[in-house]
């Protein structure tokens, strides 16, 4: 290497930048050969922080300044050895020293940003970064972060709009953007924002959501309407504008446009799976009172077949049993349970339905099946138990419940129900005496359970 005095420029190993990923470019050494000792006590300065002797790197570095206490690069240097050895405050006063010797040494406040944002000292690290953007705008990502870390919401909403118009948006700017926007005292510029942007750039469909996210949240709903349509007007395709107006069309009753949003937005593959559960618990509350688009209702949940987060039929055939509509309940159980036939919580609500309904035949066939497929499952026996007795099969419902009352365990309401059952089966049977034993018994265990 060529030995050489240095003016006012960097060297080295320069430091990395925290929370910013750019490069940067390298510092060039424009020499002047001076001999007055200088050169020798620099260099093996430089050699030993290079194998982090900083210690000795520091000593060499004094002696320097001696020589040539004007020289700014004595001070950088020090700064670094100091920064490498966390002597913090030791590494920002060095580095200081060469900002006022040139504040146009970009280096030096990189290393003051450095030991700012090391000691989590981030009000002065944005000051030190203020004046770094002149030297690269990229900077303002650092100052956004730094904003957001000293709560200067206000500060970082405004830098965000500046760098979202200039550069686009990202991933990062976007979630700061969410956190910010979740207190309501920061919605209303953000409101005037997202109007100015539309007016500027009336084809972009992301500023149309957020408004309309936004006027949703603060209940401004004519207003979200307002922008779904102009949406929908300078977007024909848009999947998003059909969110919106499909809440709006069952507002009003008006089912066959509903139908029509709700078929746009469930096979779109741009909106979020939580946003099409929400349409369509909706539109079953609305099917609810209007049963003509129940067909309808049944086309949707084809959408819905290989849905991997909430068990659509299920869930449904579980929103008309709270109901008591036992015939919607068991359609959409028997409808779910041809793919999860091993779903035993559906299956119990299932057999209830059936029971419920009367369907005696049908909770026969399928309970003496179950028993099969679920031999140590009591609900089953107890349910095919029921349904033969109510059959009139007395002799079959005492052999099941027989069968199963032996894996009852600690479930003293199931036990109550079998013991009535077998009681209900004897007396079927014209049997007076054992009927009377199980009819005691059960007796005593509801006496039992009010205790």
């Amino acid at each position: 290497m060529k030995k050489t005095a240095i003016y006012c420029l960097l060297f080295y190993g320069m430091l990395c930048v925290p929370n910013i990923a750019m490069a940067q470019d390298e510092p060039t050494n424009d020499v002047v050969t001076i001999d007055d000792g200088f050169q020798d006590l620099f260099y093996d300065a430089i050699q030993q922080r290079s194998i982090e002797n900083y210690d000795k790197a520091i000593i060499a570095l004094e002696k320097g300044m001696v020589i040539q206490p004007e020289n700014p690069v004595i001070y950088f240097e020090l700064g670094k050895n100091y920064l490498a050895q966390k002597k913090y405050k030791e590494a920002y006063d060095n580095f200081e020293k060469v900002t006022k010797m040139d504040p146009n040494n970009r280096w030096a406040w990189v290393g003051m940003y450095d030991v700012c944002y090391d000691t989590h000292d981030f009000a002065q690290a944005i000051v030190v970064v203020e004046k770094l953007i002149p030297f690269k705008e990229e900077y303002k990502e650092d100052l956004t972060s730094l904003y957001m870390k000293t709560q200067q919401f206000d500060k970082a909403l405004d830098l965000i709009n500046e760098l979202n118009a200039k550069f686009g948006k990202s991933d990062k700017r976007d979630l700061y953007k969410a956190d910010i926007l979740k207190e309501a005292k920061y919605q209303s510029s953000e409101k005037f924002n997202l109007l100015d942007q539309i007016k500027k750039f009336p084809k972009e469909e992301s500023n149309y959501i957020s408004l309309i996210y936004l006027y949703s949240q603060s209940n401004q709903e004519e207003k979200a309407l307002e922008i779904a349509r102009k949406l929908e007007k300078e977007i024909p395709t848009s999947d998003w504008a059909q969110v919106s107006l499909f809440k709006f069309h069952l507002n009003n009753n008006d089912g066959d446009n509903a139908v029509k949003a709700m078929n746009i937005v469930f096979p779109s593959k741009n909106i979020d799976s939580k946003i099409k559960h929400r349409m369509l618990n909706e539109f079953l509350l609305f099917t609810k009172n209007n049963p003509k688009y129940e067909s309808d209702f049944d086309k949707a949940l084809v959408y819905f077949e290989n849905d991997k987060e909430v068990r659509v039929a299920k869930e449904i055939g579980k929103f008309y049993y709270s109901k008591s509509n036992w015939a919607q309940a068991i359609k959409y159980f028997e409808m779910y349970l041809i793919d999860k036939e091993d779903d035993v919580e559906a299956l119990l609500l299932l057999m209830q339905a059936y029971t419920e309904n009367q369907q005696f035949d049908v909770l026969e066939k399928k309970s003496d099946n179950l028993t099969q497929l679920f031999p140590t499952q009591p609900q089953f026996y107890y349910y095919a138990g029921l349904a033969n007795n109510q059959l009139k099969n007395y002799k079959k419902a005492i052999k099941v419940l027989d069968s199963g009352i032996d894996f009852v365990v600690d479930d003293d309401a199931l036990e109550i129900n079998f013991t009535i059952q077998l009681g209900e089966a004897y007396n079927g049977l014209g049997d007076a005496i054992k009927k009377e034993k199980y009819f005691s018994k059960a007796n005593e265990l509801i006496q039992k359970q009010k205790k």
